[in-house]
This record gives structure tokens, C-alpha cells and sequence, in this order.
């Protein structure tokens, strides 16, 4: 009986190791997903202050509420059943769509840069001026979080094709909540550091008020920083999508010289190669992801400067 126990509490320690090992395995496969899309989760943060800027002060965390749950709604409920699918039943087709998607970051990134060096028009100020109601700014913060997401959690499941369906599976809602929490809290402190610099400017120290007045200050060059920083997240991220795309369907010449670029300067610049090449890399990709969001922003100017062509013709 004693002997039988033993055995009994062997075979469920075994078990504890083997889960045990299994959790780590799946924690350390989540971590590299995430960071691979490390890109697109900074666009995500730089963007969705944006949307509550302006507002009463009381209504900021609130509408970031709403659209974290949206953003996970959008994780959970539609892109994860959709890619796991995908996955397991047409995994050729996960190349084209994140390639898709890296086009879009592209032409999101590349805009930007248009209108930055371009002053918007009249209309665009004038939207902006007129700022539309809570449900409406929840729904198309949800509507662009869709995308980021999406993007997110197939540069995720990129990351973990060889795990097993509930391993990948397991592995995506991690990185789904994992992400969510992250970017929205790091949004919800940004929103709000201006309310905190306020208050902490009128205590009686001086340190504590120099602080706070520091705070107020930082917030407009925080968000601009946030913007230059996603704007080249979006220009890498999406051109190494391309990139890579490009060699995994059969299109080997740009990768190939992004490789030789790398190695070349890996080889020439000796101990701090690894560091030299991967910015070479890095370069390379956001220059691609340039040019193919320009090629975009070009063809989408041209399809609506046509449309409105044709409109004042009729």
C-alpha cells in the first residue's frame, strides 16, 4: 500500500515537472512573440492617446475602458478563432496576409510622414475641431485597434507555427492579454500625467511643484516622441514583413541584398558586428517599408483625387 502511495506521488510530482516545464515553455514562446511585435504594439500606444485628447478629464479612463475591451474583443473573440484556423487548416495563406498587413503599416507609417511634411487641408482641421461624441470615438478606436491586432497576433502566431494547436492557441491569449494590459496601462498613465503634473505643481514643495510643472511640460513632447517612435515602428516592422514575405514566396533578390548588406557590415566593423548588422537590417527594412508605403499613399491619392474627378464631372 505504502509502496503504491510512493508510486502515486512520484508519477503526480513527474506530472507537476512536466507542467510546470510546460508553463515555462509557453511563457518564454509568448515573450518572443510579443517582442517580435514589439513594432506594432508602440504604434499602438503612440496612437490611442490621440483619441482622447481634448476631453473632459473625468472621461479619459473610462472611453480607454472601453476600447481595452474592445481591443480584446477584437484579440479574442474574432482574430484568435480566425488565425488558429487559418493555421491549422490554410497555413500558406498566413505569408500573404501578414504581408498585407505589413503593406498597411507601410502606408499608415508613410502617411504620416506625408502629412507632416504637407500641412493638413481646411476639411481635416475642421474635423478635428469638431470632436464627435464618446460612442463615436470608442468605435473607430476600435475599428484602428482591429488592424494593429490583427497585425499583432499573426506576427505572434508567425512566432509559434511549430507549437502544437493548443499550445498556439494557449500561447495567443497570453500574448492577447499580455499586450492589452500593457498597451492600454501605459496609455491610461500618459493620459493622465498632465492631471498628476497639475496636481503635484500645487503642493507646497518646492521639488514636488517643480516636478509636477516638469510633468505638464514633458506630456506634448512625450506624445510627439510616442509619434516619431511608431512612425519608424510602423516603416521597420512593416518593410521586414515585406521583406521577408517577399524571400518566403520565392522573391529572393531584396532579401538577398539586405543579407549581403548585413554580413558585409557584420564582417567590416569586427566586435560590435551583431550591433552594426542588425541596424543595417533594421535600415534596410524601414527604407523598403518607405517606398512601398509611398508607392501606397500615391495610388490612394491618386484613387481619390479620380473619385473626385468624377464626382464634379457629374
Amino acid at each position: 500500500m505504502a509502496g503504491g502511495l510512493v508510486a502515486l506521488l512520484d508519477d503526480v510530482a513527474v506530472l507537476a515537472k512536466a507542467a510546470a516545464a510546460s508553463i515555462d515553455d509557453i511563457g518564454a514562446a509568448a515573450g518572443r512573440a510579443s517582442m517580435k511585435a514589439a513594432g506594432v504594439v508602440v504604434d499602438d500606444t503612440a496612437v490611442t492617446p490621440q483619441y482622447v485628447h481634448g476631453l473632459n478629464a473625468e472621461r479619459e479612463l473610462p472611453i480607454i475602458r472601453k476600447i481595452a475591451f474592445g481591443s480584446l474583443r477584437n484579440k479574442l473573440l474574432v482574430i484568435l478563432p480566425a488565425i488558429l484556423l487559418l493555421s491549422q487548416f490554410l497555413p500558406w495563406l498566413l505569408t500573404p496576409i501578414l504581408m498585407l498587413g505589413g503593406a498597411y503599416l507601410c502606408y499608415e507609417g508613410a502617411e504620416k510622414i506625408w502629412h507632416r511634411i504637407h500641412a493638413a487641408d481646411e476639411h481635416h482641421a475642421a474635423v478635428e475641431d469638431a470632436l464627435p461624441d464618446e460612442k463615436t470615438i470608442v468605435s473607430g478606436a476600435v475599428r484602428t485597434d482591429f488592424i494593429l491586432s490583427a497585425e499583432i497576433m499573426v506576427i505572434s502566431l508567425n512566432e509559434v507555427a511549430d507549437e502544437g494547436f493548443w499550445s498556439r492557441a494557449i500561447i495567443l491569449v497570453v500574448v492577447a492579454l499580455g499586450i492589452t494590459v500593457l498597451v492600454y496601462g501605459v496609455v491610461g498613465l500618459i493620459v493622465k500625467m498632465d492631471d498628476v503634473g497639475l496636481s503635484l505643481s500645487q503642493k507646497p514643495g518646492k521639488r514636488v511643484a517643480a516636478f509636477g510643472r516638469g510633468l505638464v511640460k514633458g506630456m506634448p513632447k512625450l506624445l510627439t516622441a510616442l509619434t516619431v517612435v511608431g512612425t519608424a515602428a510602423m516603416l521597420w516592422v512593416g518593410g521586414h514583413i515585406i521583406l521577408l514575405g517577399t524571400d518566403e514566396l520565392g522573391f529572393h533578390p531584396i532579401y538577398e541584398f539586405v543579407h549581403h548588406l548585413e554580413e558585409a557590415a557584420k564582417e567590416a566593423t569586427g566586435a560590435v558586428g551583431g550591433v552594426v548588422g542588425w541596424l543595417v537590417n533594421t535600415v534596410s527594412s524601414a527604407i523598403l517599408g518607405l517606398v512601398v508605403g509611398a508607392l501606397v499613399v500615391l495610388v490612394m491619392s491618386l484613387t481619390v483625387h479620380r473619385r473626385k474627378a468624377d464626382a464634379g464631372s457629374h
